[in-house]
């Protein structure tokens, strides 16, 4: 089962984008998708699940790691909602 991690591509190639009818490098998000909060608000969901199992398995660093995670997408979402207010 390929997730495509790890996918190198040669120097000098680029691998082909599908047509989406938006410009290149717009922000647009694809049909079905979530904007940038929605999207930071699930990595924090999914960032403290994989905290808890790190933490159980006492895999330090990795636990250290996806808490410095956390709190950055913590910190995005509050600076979004603070932004909102205003």
């Amino acid at each position: 089962m390929d997730s495509g991690w790890g996918r190198v591509t040669r120097p000098g190639k680029r691998r082909a984008r599908a047509a989406s009818g938006a410009p290149r490098g717009s922000r647009n998000e694809e049909p079905g998708e979530g904007g940038a909060d929605e999207a930071v608000a699930f990595i924090a969901e999914q960032v403290a699940a994989l905290r808890k199992l790190a933490e159980r398995h006492k895999l330090d660093v990795l636990h250290y790691l996806l808490g410095m995670t956390q709190l950055e997408a913590d910190e995005h979402l509050r600076l979004r909602t603070k932004r909102k207010l205003s």
